[in-house]
C-alpha cells in the first residue's frame, strides 16, 4: 500500500471517529444530560392510578414511580399539578383536583399536601421537580361538568369560552392573564420547585370548520389590532402572558427555571423560510404560540419541543426537526420531548415496533451540539415496559447516572467543596462521611452529593467513575463490595440546586 493510500486511510478513520460520538465513552455516556419523564395526572393517565385512592395509596404509588425512574437513571420528573384549573395542593385560588380525590374541591382525607410530599421525595432521590401546569384548560368535557363552588369558572363565568367539548380561559382577557400569574406566583413562592413547566396547550388545536369564539373579546380588547390582524392579536395575547409569567417567577425566585414544551413544529418552510422541512400543524399559525420569540426575548429558560414522530416520517421527520431545533434554540437549554408512549404493536408505523426507535433518537440527540437531553411522555409506558425497553436503555444508553445540565445564565458559581471527608471502618463495611461549609446563600447550598470511585487516576468528566449520587452527607459501603475488587479511591463533590458542581475533596483510599 502506498504512503498516499495509508495517509488517506488514516484520515478516513479519524474522520469516522470524529463523526461517531458513541465510540467514545464520554459521548456514549454523557455526564451532563437531562433525562426527564412526564407524570400526567389529567384523566389519571399516570398518577394516581384512579380517583379517590387513600392518601397512603397515593403516596405509595408515587414513591414506586420515583423508584422506577431512579432505577432507570432518570434525573428529573415533570409532574402535572394543575390539570384542569384545579390543584394537587392546597390553594386559595383553585379547588382540589377531581383527579386526586374524585370530587373537585374535596381535600385528601386524612389530610396531606401532595405537592410538598412529591417535591420532598423527588429531591430525596437527587432528582429535579418541574411543576407542570396548563395555562388555559378548565374542563375537558363540558357535557359532564361537576364544578366546585369555589372554582373560578363558577365565580367568573364571563372569563371562559367553550370550544368543542372543552372549556378554556379566554386568553384575550387581562383578568385571565392576571389570574394565571397569581396561581403560578403562589406555587413558586410556597414550594421548593426547580421549574415551572407549560406544555403545548395555549390556544387549543383547531377544530375543522369551527372558529375560536373570541369575537366579543377582540371587539373589547383588540389593543389597536385591525380585524385582518386577528391572528397577530391572538399571538400577542399569548406573548403577554408568557412575559408576565416570566416576570412573576423571576421576581419571586430568580433561580426557578421556566420551561415550555411546545408542539414539535414551529412553522413549516412553505409558511416561513425560517421554518422546518415539514408539513404538519404549526405552533405559530394554529396554536398562536411564537416559541422563537420567547427564546429570543429570554422569556423562557428551556424549550422541550414535542417531536412525537419517528425518524423518517414523511410529513414530520424526527431527525429533520431535532436538527432544526438544535439550530434555533437561541442558546437556551434544549431537551427533546420523545414519544415513548408510541412503542406498541398497535401503532401503524412499523418504526415503533420493537425497541429500536427511541435508541436511534437518543443517538441522534447526542450527536447534535445544542440538544441537552430528553423528556419522555409518559410514565405509564415505563411501567408497562414494552419490549423491555427500560432494561435495554439502562444497559446501553443510561447505564450510569447523569447530572442535569447547568444553566449558567441563572447561576454559574460552584458550591464550596465538602469538608471533613472521613472514613470509618465498621464490622460489615465502611462509613464515608463529610460536611459542608456553612453558607447563607440559597444558591450555594448543596442539593446533593456525587461520590466518585476510581482505582487509579480519575477523570471526573467520565460518568463511569460515579459511584453513587446521594442527598445525604454520608454513604455506607458493604465490605462484600470489595470481595472481588481491588483497592479504590473515593472522592466527593457537592452539587447545588442549579447543578453547578464543586471541586472534589481529596481522595480517601479503601484498602481491602
Amino acid at each position: 500500500m502506498s504512503k498516499y493510500h495509508i495517509n488517506l486511510l488514516i484520515s478516513i478513520i479519524l474522520l469516522t471517529l470524529n463523526l461517531s460520538p458513541n465510540l467514545f465513552s464520554q459521548h456514549k455516556y454523557p455526564k451532563r444530560e437531562m433525562r426527564a419523564v412526564w407524570i400526567a395526572t389529567v384523566g389519571n393517565i399516570d398518577w394516581p392510578s384512579k380517583r379517590g385512592l387513600s392518601p397512603v395509596q397515593q403516596r405509595q404509588e408515587f414513591i414506586e414511580i420515583l423508584e422506577m425512574h431512579k432505577k432507570n437513571n432518570m434525573n428529573a420528573v415533570v409532574v402535572q399539578i394543575r390539570p384542569s384549573a384545579d390543584a394537587f395542593y392546597p390553594s386559595e385560588y383553585e379547588p382540589w383536583s377531581v383527579w386526586l380525590t374524585g370530587t373537585q374541591g374535596k381535600a385528601p382525607d386524612p389530610y396531606y399536601d401532595p405537592l410538598r410530599f412529591m417535591i420532598e421525595e423527588t429531591h430525596n432521590r437527587c432528582m429535579e421537580f418541574h411543576a407542570w401546569l396548563n395555562p388555559y384548560r378548565v374542563f375537558t368535557d363540558t357535557s359532564n361538568i361537576q364544578m366546585a363552588e369555589n372554582h373560578i369558572a363558577s365565580k367568573h363565568p364571563e372569563w371562559f369560552v367553550d370550544y368543542g367539548h372543552t372549556r378554556y380561559f379566554d386568553p384575550a382577557l387581562p383578568q385571565t392573564r392576571e389570574f394565571v400569574c397569581k396561581v403560578i406566583g403562589d406555587v413558586t413562592k410556597r414550594y421548593d420547585i426547580d421549574a415551572i413547566h407549560f406544555d403545548d396547550y395555549f390556544y387549543p388545536y383547531k377544530i375543522k370548520g369551527k372558529e375560536f369564539p373570541d369575537s366579543l373579546s377582540f371587539e373589547n380588547h383588540n389593543r389597536g389590532f385591525s380585524a385582518d390582524k386577528k391572528d397577530d392579536w391572538r399571538r400577542d395575547n399569548v406573548n403577554l402572558v408568557i412575559k408576565m409569567l416570566h416576570d412573576t417567577i423571576k421576581s419571586i425566585k430568580p433561580y426557578v427555571k421556566f420551561g415550555i414544551s411546545p408542539f414539535g413544529i414551529w412553522r413549516n418552510k412553505k409558511s416561513d423560510p425560517r421554518g422546518s422541512e415539514t408539513n404538519g400543524s404549526q405552533n405559530y399559525d394554529d396554536l398562536y404560540a411564537d416559541i422563537l420569540l420567547w427564546l429570543e426575548k429570554d422569556w423562557i429558560d428551556y424549550v422541550t419541543p414535542q417531536i412525537y414522530w419517528h425518524i423518517g416520517k414523511e410529513i414530520a421527520d424526527y431527525a429533520v426537526l431535532a436538527k432544526w431545533w438544535s439550530k434555533n434554540n437561541y442558546n437556551k437549554q434544549l431537551y427533546i420531548g420523545q414519544a415513548i408512549y408510541r412503542m406498541n404493536q398497535k401503532n401503524k408505523a412499523k418504526a415503533w415496533h420493537g425497541k429500536k426507535e427511541i435508541p436511534r433518537q437518543i443517538e441522534l440527540n447526542r450527536s447534535l451540539k445544542n440538544v441537552s437531553g430528553s423528556m419522555y411522555f409518559t410514565t405509564h409506558t415505563f411501567k408497562e415496559d414494552p419490549n423491555n425497553i427500560s432494561k435495554y436503555l439502562r444497559k446501553n444508553y443510561y447505564k450510569y447516572p447523569a447530572l442535569v445540565p447547568e444553566m449558567p445564565e441563572l447561576d454559574s458559581i460552584k458550591p464550596k467543596t465538602p469538608v471533613d471527608f472521613s472514613l470509618f471502618d465498621k464490622k460489615t463495611g465502611y462509613d464515608l462521611v463529610w460536611d459542608m461549609p456553612a453558607t447563607s446563600n440559597t444558591l450555594d447550598k448543596a442539593r446533593y452529593f456525587v461520590v466518585y470511585r476510581s482505582k487509579n487516576e480519575i477523570d471526573f468528566n467520565k460518568t463511569e467513575n460515579i459511584f453513587t449520587i446521594t442527598s445525604k452527607p454520608e454513604i455506607f459501603i458493604q465490605k462484600r463490595f470489595f470481595l472481588f475488587r481491588s483497592n479504590a479511591k473515593f472522592y466527593v463533590t457537592a452539587v447545588d440546586r442549579l447543578n453547578n458542581e464543586s471541586l472534589p475533596t481529596k481522595s480517601i483510599k479503601i484498602k481491602h
